[in-house]
C-alpha cells in the first residue's frame, strides 16, 4: 500500500537529476512538463506547481473565479497567439469518481488547456524546442500517473470497505515545495526527494479524508505511460489515519519473508 521508492540518490544511474525519462532520441518530454513548472488547468487531479523560472510581476489571474475544487480557474480552450501548431481540445475522463455527484468522473485537461496553464505559469514556446506530438506524450504520462495515484488511494479506502463502497476525490492541491515529514527523513537517510507532491482530499461517504502523495522519478516511461513511483498514505491528522498506517506497516513487517 502506497508503493514507496526505495532507491538512494547516491545509487542513480546515468538519469538526470531532473526526471530521467527517454523516448529514444526524442526529448524527455516529462523534463520539459516540469522544467516548465505548469498549472495543470480545471478539473484535473493532478498538477504540478511552482515553476524554477521567473513569474511576472502581475497576476494575470483573477482570484474570484478560482475553484476551490482544484485551485485553477475555468478552463481554457483557445489558442494561444502566436501558437505554433494546432493542439487538441479534445478531453479524457478519468476512472476516478468525483464528490458531489451520482455518477460523474473527474476530467483530464486537453492538450490545448495543458498548453494554456503553463503560458499562465510563464512559460514560452520559444523557449524550448517544443513539438505537437510532444504535448500528446505529456497528456498520456500526466493521466497515467493520475490513474495510478487513484488505485493507491483504492488499497487504503479498502481498509474501509464496511463503512463506504464508493470514495469519491472531492478536491486536490500540489504542494510541490512543501516536502512532508517522510520524505525529508527519507532524505537524511540518503534518499532522493520527490520531485512532486499532491494533497488529495477524498470524500469517504461523507467524511473528508487527506492523502499524501509523494512523486518519485522512476526511470524511462514505460509503454502504458507510467514513470513514477508513488508513495501515497493518509496524512496523520487523525487516529484513525494513524491505525491504518500502523495496520498497514505491521501486514508489511509480517508478510514480509512470504
Amino acid at each position: 500500500m502506497g508503493n514507496s521508492a526505495n532507491k538512494p540518490a547516491n545509487t542513480a544511474t546515468s538519469a538526470k537529476s531532473e526526471c530521467p525519462i527517454q523516448h529514444d532520441n526524442k526529448p524527455s518530454d516529462h523534463d520539459k512538463l516540469k522544467q516548465s513548472g505548469a498549472e495543470i488547468p480545471s478539473e484535473c487531479p493532478m498538477h504540478q506547481a511552482k515553476s524554477g523560472k521567473q513569474q511576472s510581476d502581475a497576476c494575470p489571474i483573477k482570484h474570484d473565479d478560482i475553484d476551490p475544487k482544484n485551485m485553477m480557474p475555468p478552463p481554457n480552450q483557445q489558442p494561444s497567439p502566436g501558437q505554433p501548431f494546432t493542439l487538441s481540445t479534445s478531453r479524457i475522463t478519468s476512472t476516478i469518481p468525483k464528490a458531489g455527484t451520482e455518477d460523474e468522473k473527474w476530467q483530464y485537461p486537453s492538450e490545448q488547456m495543458f498548453w494554456n496553464a503553463m503560458l499562465r505559469k510563464g512559460w514560452r514556446w520559444e523557449e524550448d524546442a517544443i513539438k505537437q506530438q510532444d504535448m500528446t506524450h505529456i497528456i498520456n504520462i500526466h493521466n497515467a500517473n493520475n490513474e495510478k495515484a487513484w488505485q493507491e488511494v483504492l488499497k487504503w479506502e479498502a481498509l474501509h470497505y464496511g463503512e463506504c463502497q464508493s470514495p469519491k476525490l472531492k478536491k486536490f492541491g500540489g504542494k510541490a515545495s512543501e516536502y512532508s515529514p517522510r520524505a525529508r527523513i527519507r532524505h537524511w537517510m540518503g534518499y532522493e526527494l520527490p520531485f512532486d507532491r499532491h494533497d488529495w482530499i477524498v470524500d469517504r461517504c461523507g467524511k473528508e479524508v487527506r492523502y499524501i502523495i509523494d512523486y518519485y522519478d522512476g526511470g524511462p516511461v514505460k509503454v502504458n505511460g507510467e514513470f513514477t513511483l508513488l508513495d501515497v498514505r493518509p496524512a496523520l491528522d487523525s487516529f484513525g489515519a494513524l491505525n491504518d498506517r500502523l495496520k498497514a506497516a505491521w501486514w508489511r513487517w509480517t508478510t514480509r519473508n512470504e
